[in-house]
């Protein structure tokens, strides 16, 4: 039978960065998110994740930007309200369908198990780092402006990253 975990969303977290004027890189995160794991055993290999991220949660510490980014030109969080993931691993190299912009693509992730642990309130909880990256255009994203000098003003190439924690139900 399998195991229900449950996100903690106090101790998660997914972020992201992205090359700005091909010279240094813009950070930004989501500050709400869900995600729910399923699994027969402790290792995870086999384990059923689903995860939801929504779009107007973006938050890249600059209250324009952030503007821009839930805008049509790139996230268009009114029509489409959540980013999806789904995976049947979360331990190692792990192959998923991410949903963005209503474009659904495979994406590979890198993710680390941290390991098992019980709090001090008697919690079971499991920890896991991911990374990986997406090509913006492939979902839709397509705005940017050329720069003077060559290149573009946003690179294509985003990485995504995070820290998630779950607790066991």
């Amino acid at each position: 039978m399998a195991t229900k975990w449950n996100l903690d969303p106090t101790h998660s977290e997914i972020m992201f960065s992205v090359k700005h004027m091909m010279i240094s890189k813009v950070k930004g995160q989501f500050n709400t998110f869900s995600a729910e794991l399923e699994s027969e055993d402790d290792t995870f290999k086999n384990a059923k994740v689903t995860a939801t991220v929504e779009t107007d949660s973006v938050d890249t510490n600059n209250t324009d930007r952030d503007a821009h980014l839930k805008s049509a030109e790139f996230f268009n969080a009114e029509q489409h309200p959540a980013i999806t993931f789904s995976a049947n691993s979360l331990n190692g190299d792990v192959t998923g369908e991410i949903t963005i912009n209503g474009v659904t693509k495979p994406i590979d992730l890198d993710v680390d198990f941290g390991g098992i642990n019980k709090d001090p309130w008697g919690n079971t909880k499991a920890g896991f780092s991911f990374e990986g990256k997406i090509k913006r255009s492939d979902f839709g994203l397509n705005w940017n402006a050329a720069l003077e000098t060559g290149g573009v003003l946003v690179s294509d190439d985003v990485k995504v990253f995070g820290e998630l924690q779950f607790v066991k139900a």
